[in-house]
Formats: C-alpha cells, structure tokens, sequence
C-alpha cells in the first residue's frame, strides 16, 4: 500500500482588500472554478475559470506525498483546504497582480531528478518522470528552481513565425528561477519576469521564462534581461548552455534555441505569457482539442 504524507508547509494568501478567495475543486471538469476580479469601478465580477483574469487571488492548498520518492507510483498531489485534490496547472492562478505571476518548483535548485506537473493525469500531480519504465535524472544538477506557470499551455498546433514555424511542446511554460534560496517540490512562489530563451527541443518550441522570486534580495535590482547581466553576471549564458548541452551525455544532439541565439526582454517574456495563457483558456474551455491532456 502506498504511503501518504501530508506536508505541514502550508501556502497561505493574501489578496487586495484583505480578501480571501479559495478555489472551489470537483473531480470532475464542469465551468465550476469561479474566480473574483476587481474591475476599474472596483466592483467584484464574477468569472468562470481565471483565464486571462489578472487581479488575483492565491488559494490556500497543502502538499500531500503518496508514494516513496524516487519511486515509480510517487506523486506530489495539491489539496485544499477541504481535503480535496486541485490541479497545480488548472487550479492555482497564474496571475498575482501587479505584473508578478505565480511559479510552482517542480525541480530544486542543485537537483537532478526530473520532476514534472503529469499532464496527463487525473489533478496533474508532480512526479518523476520516466523513460522506458526508468526513472530520469538530469547528467547533472539544475542550477537554478525549475517549474512551471500554473494556466499556460503551449499549444503544439501552433506554429510560432517567430520561431521558424515550430510548434509548441504540449506542456505549460517553464520557468528558471534565478534566486538564491533553494525551493521545494510543490512551493508556490511569486515571480516576476525578466526574459525568455526559445528553447527547440527535437523540433518543438519549449519557452523557458526567466524570473527570480519576489523575496530574493536582489529582485527590487533586477526589472529586465540587461539587470540579469549586471547582477547575476554569466547566468544567461549558463542557462542557455546548461539546456543545449543537458542531452548530449545521453547520445542525443544540443538543443537549438530561436530568436537570434538571446534572451528575448521582459517585454517579450510578457507576450509569451499572455499567450500561452490563452492557449490555455481555449484547451480547458474545449476550442482546443485536449487529446490524452487532463482538464481537471
């Protein structure tokens, strides 16, 4: 039987005016998520799923481990505080306020265990993930907190003209989180952009969002991809190094990256982010056709 753990570390949320909004969770997909935003009137409307919502709550949710790690049936399940399963891609909000965006640590800083959000699981737990029945670790440990834009999706129909017609990888936006202090499987943290690089990962288009954590020290110094330079000296180009060069231990050619070989600015990292977020809308509304993906 497998074990069952909850984590004590509890994400707890403020929101505008002292309110607290907690995300409603069924087992089943309905227009049941409703979330509140405030308008320019400061009236509370009401909205089906927080699509492109942008005024934001943060729900309350605890980790709970089934499994042992470094186990084939090991997840990482979000639950509220009803005990019920969420969706850490469908449920949590991707907007904070204030041009931050939530950011949730699949993958430690200086661990190697490829840990991910399973897309195709019922409440998209985190596991590990596997290749021909194995476990997979990274040849060597990420450098920086890895995860994921909860609400976001690259579509892989879409062929983006600005990255010679690739299409996306089926998955929600990476994230690189440059700061210094160690996150945790499941932690919920609040980022703010500074760039992107356009990863092309076997022929698909695989943004990796570059951003640090509010609470870092150094996040009031960096507001753009040039402050990155300036404050994180060579960490660009580690990143970009680190992702082309991650599969070669393992036989396979470098990673390729679009967009002149650079960082794209904070400006563009936006406009990756409010697309993907209504790629999103349109999978979870059903314009988009979900294939194996879960919606719930």
């Amino acid at each position: 039987m497998a074990a069952t753990r909850l984590m004590v570390s509890t994400t707890n949320i403020g929101t505008s005016s002292s309110l607290l909004f907690k995300a409603a969770a069924s087992p089943f997909f309905k227009p049941r998520h409703f979330s509140l935003c405030f308008n320019n009137t400061t009236k509370l409307v009401s909205k089906k799923r927080s699509f492109t919502c942008s005024a934001l709550y943060r729900p309350d949710f605890q980790i709970k481990e089934e499994g042992t790690p470094e186990t084939l049936d090991y997840r990482v399940f979000f639950v509220d505080n009803s005990g019920k399963k969420i969706s850490p891609w469908h449920d949590i909000p991707l907007h904070v306020g204030d041009g931050t965006f939530n950011f949730i640590v699949e993958i430690p800083k200086e661990s190697s265990a490829k840990m991910e959000v399973a897309t195709d699981e019922i409440f998209t737990p985190i596991k590990q993930d596997t290749k021909k029945g194995k476990l997979r670790y990274y040849p060597y440990n990420i450098n920086w907190n890895y995860g994921l834009l909860p609400q976001t999706w690259e579509d892989p129909s879409f062929a983006n003209p600005d990255v010679d017609g690739a299409f996306g990888d089926n998955d929600p936006v990476d994230v690189v989180e440059i700061g210094q202090t160690r996150g945790n499987i499941g932690q919920l943290m609040k980022v703010k952009p500074l760039g992107c690089l356009a990863m092309i990962d076997e022929g698909e288009l695989d943004w990796k969002i570059v951003a640090i954590s509010l609470d870092d020290p150094k996040a009031s110094l960096v507001n753009d991809i040039d402050d990155v330079e300036k404050h994180f000296p060579g960490t660009l180009t580690a990143i970009r190094d680190w992702f082309r060069d991650y599969k070669i231990p393992d036989g396979k050619p470098a990673n390729n990256f679009g967009l002149g070989n650079k960082a794209a600015n904070k400006a563009y990292a936006l406009k990756v982010i409010t697309e993907t977020n209504e790629s999103w809308a349109n999978l979870v509304k059903r314009s988009t056709p979900a294939g194996e993906l879960s919606l719930v």
